[in-house]
């Protein structure tokens, strides 16, 4: 049987100020957050912090230098602080990553072997950005993989639709919070 986590990956302050479209996202968020740990299953938070005289910013990085010139992920700003609604508790793990996969520039892949963690639970935002990146890299270290679509979001509706549709399927499981909830409910 799998050794599962739930990552909730860049549900910052100025995230969600960015992106959430009123669909009860971070309820929906939290609901899933509560059912993990009610399961046992470990939440893993993960945010994009960069330094604040960013030296790890090139500007061959269009997103990175983009999110820069936005005012986001300054570390140490409390924009991007974790959003308060579905913020760690005592025992959560928070990660912090310096590019689009929750891997990249964090010790994500330490916290996950030390714990013996061989699937992962990917919500966050952005769709096309943190969990798109997390799932390509996951799937190269042949982690097992699920998607919570009703847990993820983009500025992008129809990008959203087409990656939660089209794409994921082919490398994770893709389901709401609500049947994910049951099916760990019943384990």
């Amino acid at each position: 049987m799998a050794n599962n986590a739930l990552l909730v990956m860049d549900v910052q302050r100025d995230v969600v100020a960015l992106a959430d479209d009123g669909s009860g996202y971070l309820p929906r968020l939290r609901k899933a957050i509560d059912g993990a740990r009610a399961a046992g299953i470990p939440v893993i938070y993960v945010a994009m912090g960069l330094r604040a005289a960013q030296p790890d910013v090139s500007p061959r990085n269009k997103p990175v230098t983009g999110a820069v010139q936005a005012g986001l992920f300054t570390e140490g700003e409390p924009g991007t602080e974790i959003h308060d609604d579905i913020a760690p508790r005592e025992g959560d793990i928070v990660v912090t990553k310096r590019r689009g996969s929750a891997f990249s520039g964090s010790d994500l892949d330490l916290v996950l072997r030390a714990r013996g963690i061989n699937s992962l639970v990917l919500t966050g935002i952005a769709t096309s950005g943190v969990v798109l990146h997390t799932m390509c890299q996951a799937n190269d270290l042949d982690l097992g993989l699920t998607v919570l679509a009703d847990a993820c979001l983009d500025l992008d509706p129809e990008v959203h639709r087409v990656l939660i549709e089209r794409l994921f399927p082919q490398w994770a499981d893709v389901v709401a919070v609500e049947e994910w909830l049951t099916a760990i409910a019943q384990r």
